[in-house]
């Protein structure tokens, strides 16, 4: 089996020159978090001459100091290396999505065509945290047959529904607002034809600078006029949760600076609100603490899979639940600031997950 990776170039371009960032971004980002450069060296696998000089070649290319050293005290990043380093990493969160996709998309289509069209199991699903660290897991194994490509959560349905897709994943949130989710799958949900696999819990809420300056604490304090909030895009689930929220609370969408202005994963809207251009997000634990922010819990939702009865006995799926339900699995989610295994790999009924309030 062929795997395919795609992933971005940084190039610049000056009075005719163009130069590639990668290997410097990588380089800043551990000056960064260390405040070391003598680390920072040794983890892209250079001296310290050569990372310093380096720096000073880009620092000469921009003609703008990329770092800072001070005797005593180490380096760390100018206000330009800085800015730098979080265009990276809100670039990363934007495009791993998109790109994981398209990758998945020519290795599918590679790999069917030298293998003479080998059925291989179709799981659409939002990013999330945990679903990456399923599909890193199946990856290991090249014969594993599995094209996973990440959609929004109505787009999954959608995706089983017209049979271009194997297996489902949705977020169903616990609580009050389990039944208008549970409204919005019927008519996609034959009880007697799907069944559901249940997969981790995560914790959603309120994504705030490190500190919560602004002392946010619930939905009504996104009213505020002096807060700035950053959204995730229309078709996704947790758009539409917040929506349901929002709503269940009577506080005006209109009334919230920055609803408008939307990200499509909750890594980019957690990296715009530690880039400084947004107060708050709404999302999932993990990302809040990826980028050493705060984060105030809301509710709780359930992660599980949707598929057809009969792909139950697909090689590939024994694959999937043997992954789920293994220890290495467990260990991964462990990891996950908000998200805990439920039950990984047991299969249920409709009715069994699809309670009014879960």
């Amino acid at each position: 089996m062929i795997k395919v990776e795609i992933a971005p170039v940084w190039r610049f371009q000056r009075s005719g020159e163009t130069r590639g960032l990668e290997i410097t971004l990588d380089l800043l980002s551990d000056i960064r978090s260390t405040g070391k450069l003598s680390v920072a060296a040794a983890r892209a696998g250079m001296s310290y001459r050569h990372a310093w000089n380096l720096i000073e070649k880009w620092s000469a290319f921009f003609e703008a100091p990329l770092v800072e050293r001070r005797q005593g005290s180490g380096t760390s990043l100018t206000p330009f290396g800085d800015k730098l380093v979080w265009a990276a990493e809100r670039l990363e969160a934007r495009l791993r999505p998109l790109l994981q996709n398209l990758s998945q998309e020519l290795q599918t289509e590679v790999n069917q065509t030298l293998s003479s069209g080998r059925l291989v199991l179709r799981v659409r699903a939002s990013h999330g945290f945990a679903v990456p660290k399923l599909r890193e897991l199946l990856a290991r194994d090249f014969e594993s047959g599995v094209d996973f490509r990440y959609v929004s959560n109505a787009n999954s349905l959608v995706s089983l529904a017209e049979d271009s897709c194997d297996l489902a994943g949705i977020h169903l949130p616990r609580g009050e607002l389990r039944a208008r989710t549970v409204a919005m799958t019927r008519g996609w949900l034959d009880h007697n034809d799907h069944r559901v696999i249940s997969f981790v819990t995560r914790e959603m809420g309120l994504i705030v600078k490190q500190g919560n300056p602004l002392d946010i604490r619930s939905v009504e304090d996104l009213a505020r006029p002096e807060v700035h909030f950053v959204n995730r895009d229309p078709d996704s689930g947790t758009r539409i949760l917040l929506d349901q929220i929002l709503a269940l609370r009577q506080v005006s969408p209109a009334a919230i600076n920055g609803y408008s202005h939307a990200e499509f994963t909750h890594a980019a809207v957690a990296a715009y609100v530690a880039s400084g251009f947004a107060d708050v997000a709404f999302g999932v634990e993990a990302a809040a603490r990826q980028f050493g922010l705060d984060f105030v819990p809301l509710l709780i939702e359930d992660y599980v899979f949707v598929c057809r009865c009969q792909i139950l006995g697909h090689p590939a799926m024994a694959r999937v639940l043997a992954v789920m339900q293994g220890p290495e699995f467990a260990e991964s989610i462990s990891t996950l600031p908000g998200y805990r295994v439920h039950e990984p790999g047991v299969i249920k009924t409709i009715r069994e997950v699809f309670r009014a309030r879960g």
